[in-house]
């Protein structure tokens, strides 16, 4: 017999009238149930598997399973805690029966000799839009990490570095600041057992996304961040490496999830930047303005030879630390662009 779960009522909003609606059938019930849950819970997902499109597809499925399972729900734990453990196990369960990451991509021209190879990962970049309305719960007594860090490309590539259920763990107790004993009840083990996995998943995790490599950008707003970005940009589209290379860290990293190659310090970044993107004819690129995982980014558009258009050719992530490029993040795959509102082409 399946677990009963007992609502505690923490928003006022959840009444037993809209409950006992839902259980009905009532749709807009159940809506009002679950939709302020909604862009958290895509969060969570994306956290935990790494990918936008995958994590809007198990929010969907946690809807759907939790529709299905409204008659198991009763005052246990609250719909948040609920959905999230649904939530959770889904993606659990799919990053275990995935078999298409992760992938290395096939190069369309040689490149430089990296400075080092990786365990290939997969990620996506995740669109700050969506981040608009999740509740901030770093201040909360089990929360470890604040929320900027919590969605910064550094650190959800580290998650992706941890086992499943390590993943989980550590994101349920350190980033949401749910207790030992709620995330016990839903992966259904013992508190013993959470807190193993947590200490594992802490240590892994302070290896491969070292605190150093997770410092928060400025707000997105300042005077800092504008300037460096603008300068970037010129210096990008006008085709000057020497300039781009100017603005970068010293231990600066660039990065194209999933190939595992890694270019570290202004010269082997140099390098790729002169070799790879349109054969280093950076001058044929239009840079549009987004912001993904909390940070500066652009839509990449190569300019066509023959006709007034400018093709999607790339997601570029910038890690800004203090008044430097940290890390440049490349994501390939243009498919990502209808999740920042991007377009495919752009006219010139």
């Amino acid at each position: 017999m399946p677990k009963k779960w007992r609502c505690r009522c923490e928003d006022p909003t959840v009444t037993d009238r809209v409950l006992a609606l839902a259980r009905a059938g009532d749709e807009d019930a159940f809506r009002e149930l679950t939709d302020p849950y909604r862009h958290e819970l895509q969060l969570h997902c994306y956290r935990i598997v790494g990918s936008t499109q995958d994590a809007e597809d198990l929010v969907q499925e946690t809807l759907l399973a939790a529709w299905r399972a409204l008659e198991q729900f009763s005052e246990r734990a609250s719909i948040r805690t609920w959905l999230y453990r649904i939530a959770t196990n889904r993606c659990i369960d799919a990053l275990r029966a995935s078999a298409r990451r992760p992938q290395s991509l096939e190069p369309m021209t040689e490149l430089p000799e990296p400075s080092r190879i990786s365990e290939p990962i997969w990620l996506e970049p995740y669109p700050d839009v969506l981040l608009e309305g999740v509740a901030d719960r770093s201040q909360q007594p089990e929360a470890r990490y604040e929320t900027r860090e919590a969605i910064g490309l550094a650190f959800v590539t580290g998650l992706q570095r941890l086992p499943p259920r390590q993943r989980a763990v550590l994101v349920l107790r350190d980033v949401l600041a749910f207790r030992a004993g709620e995330v016990a009840e839903m992966l259904g083990v013992t508190e013993v057992s959470v807190n193993r996995t947590l200490q594992r998943a802490r240590k892994t995790l302070e290896t491969v996304a070292p605190p150093g490599q997770r410092e928060h950008a400025p707000l997105p707003g300042s005077r800092e961040k504008l300037e460096l970005v603008d300068r970037f940009t010129t210096a990008f589209e006008a085709g000057d490496i020497a300039g781009v290379v100017a603005l970068l860290s010293d231990d600066a990293l660039l990065t194209m999830p999933p190939e595992p190659l890694e270019y570290q310090g202004a010269a082997a970044i140099g390098r790729f930047l002169s070799t790879v993107p349109a054969g280093g004819a950076l001058d044929r690129f239009r840079l549009v303005p987004t912001r993904a995982n909390g940070q500066p980014a652009f839509g990449c558009y190569l300019r066509d030879e023959h006709a007034p258009i400018a093709h999607a050719y790339g997601l570029m992530v910038l890690t800004i630390r203090g008044n430097r490029v940290a890390a440049i993040t490349g994501f390939p795959d243009t498919s990502v662009f209808a999740s920042f509102g991007l377009p495919r082409t752009l006219r010139e």
